[in-house]
């Protein structure tokens, strides 16, 4: 618990500084996990058998990461022309003697979709008018979540949510995540609006809590059935006591997109 606990400090020390200053900072800070995500990602498929091509997705990821943040105009030329190459690389890769090439595209296609174009919504998020106020209201949103459900979970959990994903987790601690989920967007909202620069009102704070804590899950569940097939507990081991950087970031991702399109569809 001790290693767990100085290594969550350590990067709750460099975090909340990229998270608060943006800019560069920020980009460098998700940027690195984005791109250790898509190594641990490849490591992953890579103890199934699988043979995706590591290089061209971890820097399609670099490459979409960039774009986002810096020059949106080209994220999806990036994205386009990084899909044709990893399926020109396969076609070789496939004369080459690996008779699960089409296989394999298909895995370095969904690492570069789901890390690479999924991820950058943690990036297109700072970048929105109040960037770093919406990122404090989502992201701990999404941190209460996970603790909730783990919490209430580890005391009154006794009906399995998903058995062969995550036996652990439970339906008792889906109701306290997507509780203090809730009960976290309705306090943002009204610390953020009263002493901050955001107008939410604390229905759509709740509203918000309650699609995170429902969702957000999903992205553990995800990363969990990856590691299933791979009979890989952690997904690396960058982060003493925490596991890999895709072990942090797995709820981040569908709650970046959540928030930003609840942002930009039903705030802003």
């Amino acid at each position: 618990m001790s290693k767990r606990t100085i290594t969550a400090i350590l990067l709750l020390m460099i975090g909340f500084p990229a998270l608060a200053l943006g800019g560069v900072l920020y980009f460098l800070f998700v940027g690195f996990l984005l791109v250790v995500s898509a190594w641990e990602y490849i490591d992953l498929f890579q103890a199934t058998g699988s043979r995706p091509a590591r290089w061209l997705v971890v820097g399609g990821v670099l490459a979409l990461a960039l774009a986002r943040f810096f020059l949106p105009e080209a994220a999806l030329p990036v994205f386009t022309f990084t899909t044709l190459g990893l399926m020109a690389f396969h076609l070789v890769d496939y004369e080459r003697g690996a008779d699960s090439a089409g296989l394999d595209f298909s895995v370095s296609l969904s690492g570069l979709t789901y890390i690479g174009w999924v991820g950058a919504y943690l990036l297109e998020l700072r970048q929105l008018e109040n960037g770093g106020w919406w990122i404090m209201f989502v992201l701990p949103c999404v941190w209460l979540a996970d603790t909730g459900a783990y919490m209430i979970g580890a005391a009154y959990g006794k009906h399995r949510l998903a058995p062969r994903l995550s036996p652990k987790k439970s339906w008792e601690g889906l109701v306290g995540g997507v509780l203090s989920a809730m009960l976290g967007g309705i306090f943002f909202a009204y610390t953020y609006s009263t002493w901050g620069p955001l107008h939410l009102p604390l229905w759509a704070g709740g509203l918000f809590g309650l699609v995170v804590g429902l969702l957000t899950p999903l992205g553990d569940l995800g990363e969990s059935m990856l590691k299933r097939q791979a009979r890989m507990k952690d997904s690396g081991k960058i982060f003493p006591g925490h596991g890999g950087a895709f072990d942090r970031i797995d709820s981040w991702l569908w709650g970046a997109v959540l928030g930003y399109y609840f942002i930009t569809w039903f705030v802003r």
